[in-house]
């Protein structure tokens, strides 16, 4: 599992006081598509509405992303407004019939469930971590690169590295594992050309051999966070479940080092 030199790692439990706030929401409906930014949105277990419900298949039904369609970059999509309402449903014939699957198991208990992410339902970044790693960069790139779901801002750089279970607002998640970059960040997501960054910087300041030299994956590049919504925690009943922006993040328990956390 990697997740540390022993089977149960050590949490370090912190006063619930507010780290970060959300700048940014982001829903990708189909898969490698562009995402849109919503200024607050209902909380699912399956993510966001519509995150990654669908995807492109080729004539032969295998699925096509950024990593061999790069163009796919360059697809916006549109929904209606109505459908990010928090009780909207959709009826049998306004949408699509979609795959849903479960979570990579080794890493979270519960019964949670994905449409076509990759993994788990949310991914969490900071700004902080964006604009530390631009500084080794030498043309600066955005955030969208990395593809977000929650955009946090106030922390550290790569505080979100060590969180393992936070509130934002009133609601529960688990931060679940580092998240290893495939190749799309090296796609430009307003020309769909690849380049080498940031891959490149990454696996000089980012590497499994640089974060977690003892452990295993070294030649994996982290950036992010995988997270999961506890939605069966009783504190997220009622009043609403959305997701705003502006919303204060609270840091409950964190690794103590990058060796003890789950990548």
């Amino acid at each position: 599992m990697g997740v540390g030199s022993s089977s149960t790692p050590t949490l370090l439990t912190e006063l619930a006081s507010p780290e970060a706030k959300v700048t940014g929401i982001f829903t990708y409906p189909i898969k490698s598509c562009r995402g849109i930014s919503l200024p607050r949105a209902p909380l699912t277990p399956f993510g966001f509405p519509w995150d990654r419900q669908w995807v492109v298949v080729n004539s032969k039904g295998r699925a096509r992303t950024q990593r061999v369609e790069p163009k796919l970059a360059l697809v916006e999509v549109e929904l209606p407004p109505e459908v990010f309402l928090e009780h909207w449903k959709p009826t049998t014939d306004s949408v699509m019939a979609s795959e849903v699957r479960n979570v990579d198991p080794p890493y979270v208990e519960g019964q949670q469930r994905i449409f076509f992410s990759d993994g788990y339902p949310f991914l969490l970044a900071s700004q902080e971590s964006l604009d530390a790693l631009n500084k080794f960069l030498e043309e600066q790139i955005p955030m969208n690169r990395f593809r977000p779901n929650i955009l946090v801002e106030g922390c550290e750089p790569y505080a979100e590295d060590l969180w393992r279970d936070i509130k934002i607002s009133r609601f529960s998640y688990q931060c679940v594992k580092l998240c290893a970059r495939c190749k799309i960040p090296q796609v430009n997501q307003e020309t769909a050309i690849y380049g080498t960054e940031p891959t490149e910087t990454l696996m000089k300041v980012r590497s499994g051999h640089v974060l977690r030299p003892n452990q295993n994956n070294k030649n994996k590049v982290y950036f992010g966070q995988k997270t999961v919504w506890n939605w069966k925690d009783s504190s997220a009943k009622g009043g609403g479940n959305m997701l705003k922006m502006g919303d204060s993040v609270y840091i409950i328990k964190k690794y103590p080092s990058l060796a003890e956390a789950a990548a």
